[in-house]
């Protein structure tokens, strides 16, 4: 009994985290998801795509591994810039960090993730990485803050539908 609530505590600040990582990811994602859609969309991208796609397990991982290599210490170097003072710089270099995973590491991971996922080490640190999201993100929705912020959002969409019909019936 002691043991699972000491875990349970210690489980805290991970929860935090990621919660709050969802959360971010999900007020931003409205905002991304149109860039990622037109970056797929071009015809270099494409044709990338393709030749990743055909590559053998291991080569796929280093398509993989180059700009995670290149994206994940820029994401590092924000969070220094941050913690020394500079914002702007910590901000923006973050910013293009994230940026840069979004559409590079996505897309190269999208594009080789069968042959990806035919390593087995591999495959297993994905289901590792995917069990412990999926506990976590249970964990969060379970929680009444999660659904105090569900009600707080559908009240805010009404709020803005109300807006809209009476900004529309205005003009009209």
């Amino acid at each position: 009994m002691m043991r699972k609530s000491l875990i349970r505590l210690l489980l805290i600040p991970l929860d935090l985290v990621v919660g709050l990582v969802i959360l971010l990811d999900e007020l931003v994602r409205p905002l991304y998801r149109p860039l990622i859609a037109w970056f797929a969309s071009l015809r270099l991208v494409a044709r990338l795509e393709t030749a990743i796609g055909r590559l053998p397990p291991y080569g796929a991982l280093v398509a993989l591994a180059i700009p995670f290599a290149i994206v994940e210490p820029l994401k590092l170097l924000g969070l220094l810039f941050l913690a020394r003072g500079a914002f702007m710089a910590g901000i923006v270099t973050t910013a293009i960090g994230h940026l840069a995973g979004f559409l590079l590491v996505e897309r190269v991971y999208h594009a080789g993730r069968a042959q990806l996922l035919t390593i087995p080490w591999f495959a297993r640190i994905m289901g590792w990485i995917d069990a412990i999201r999926q506990v976590v993100i249970g964990r969060i929705k379970a929680s009444a803050a999660w659904r105090r912020a569900v009600l707080l959002g559908q009240a805010a969409r009404e709020r803005l539908r109300g807006w809209r019909l009476w900004f529309a019936r205005r003009r009209a």
